[in-house]
């Protein structure tokens, strides 16, 4: 007969755009934070003078906050090839 398989998905979504769907909930944690804190530091870099189109400036605080620890690094003065 038929085997009916129930599948649990989580699904994050980011300004009404589905952005990550995956089965395992710390994955899905993980990238909401990650998300969360895109969008404080899109909104730390919009308050300052730089001029930046909403577009670069939400791929350039996703890369800033999905590469954190290199950030952090660079940050306290390593080089890219001490990462």
């Amino acid at each position: 007969g038929l085997h009916m398989a129930i599948t649990l998905q989580y699904i994050v979504s980011h300004k009404g755009e589905e952005k990550l769907t995956t089965t395992d909930k710390k994955e899905a944690d993980r990238y909401d934070k990650m998300l969360d804190v895109a969008d404080n530091l899109a909104d730390f870099i919009g308050k300052s003078d730089i001029g930046i189109e909403d577009s670069a400036l939400e791929e350039l605080s996703i890369l800033l906050s999905k590469e954190k620890d290199s950030v952090i690094k660079i940050l306290k003065g390593k080089k890219i090839n001490e990462l």
